[in-house]
């Protein structure tokens, strides 16, 4: 277990790894006995301090949402992190050259909370109920601690991955925004385009058999925290595709047919 201090430690640095574009080594090779709780723990100081330097918690996402993302870090349920405000991009516009180390995109549905949802007990039709309405969305994913130790190849692990607020760095909403009782969300499809040509494509019912069930396991988790999501709050219900890697001068665009297209250019650096 990590101590107040080493946890105040660790999410100083990763704050300076964001600021820096430089990313830290990975904690799971630095503390071995690190746990999921400790990780949380050094999320949410991460999570206080920006709020206490100004940034305005808009919602939440939602990771690792499938089986086979799940095995590969040996874990038997999502992640989940927060959005800040200075997370958002315009459907068509553009991030700036060097914002991101390594980024990296997903395609997801976004719920848009009319009314709070607080654990336990919140189910899929909870959620259904409570959404004002759900919206195409990309997420761009980051990487403040090391993908790979360049001394060892040791990968990243669950606890390197919460730590750093779930790889959380960015979102896209577009598309058109439907209500989640008009759509039969486990079946939403998209098909990724980086460039023009398509690299990844899903269907919304690879995300626990329902992108609701991610948000009602949101709710139910953070629930023994004293924490709601509340109205307004844009939950990031978790991808239904493999990450893209993205890099400077890439345009990224996902197509959700009768949901419409959302898309993001990254900047070429000059």
């Amino acid at each position: 277990m990590l101590d107040e201090e080493q946890i105040a430690d660790v999410a100083r640095r990763l704050g300076e790894a964001e600021r820096t574009r430089t990313p830290i080594r990975q904690l799971s090779l630095q503390y071995p006995g690190m746990t999921v709780e400790d990780a949380y723990a050094v999320q949410h100081a991460w999570v206080s301090d920006k709020l206490a330097h100004g940034r305005v918690l808009r919602g939440r996402k939602i990771g690792l949402t499938s089986r086979v993302m799940q095995r590969a870090v040996s874990i038997t349920e999502p992640d989940y992190g927060a959005l800040f405000d200075d997370m958002f991009f315009d459907d068509g516009g553009t991030v700036p050259a060097g914002r991101f180390i390594h980024p990296r995109i997903e395609v997801e549905l976004a719920f848009v909370l009319g009314r709070p949802l607080k654990g336990p007990g919140v189910t899929v039709f909870d959620v259904l109920s409570a959404a004002e309405y759900v919206t195409p969305a990309l997420e761009i994913l980051d990487a403040r601690v090391q993908m790979s130790d360049p001394d060892t190849g040791h990968l990243r692990t669950i606890v390197d991955t919460i730590a750093d607020n779930a790889a959380d760095a960015g979102i896209v909403l577009g598309g058109r925004v439907a209500r989640p009782m008009d759509v039969d969300l486990r079946w939403v499809s998209a098909v990724l385009n980086r460039n023009g040509v398509i690299e990844e494509s899903g269907v919304a019912a690879a995300v626990l058999n329902h992108p609701a069930n991610g948000v009602a396991w949101l709710a139910n988790r953070l629930a023994p925290h004293g924490v709601a999501l509340e109205p307004g709050q844009v939950i990031l219900a978790g991808s239904f595709t493999r990450p893209v890697h993205a890099e400077d001068g890439d345009v990224f665009l996902a197509d959700y047919g009768p949901l419409g297209t959302v898309s993001i250019r990254f900047q070429a650096a000059p």
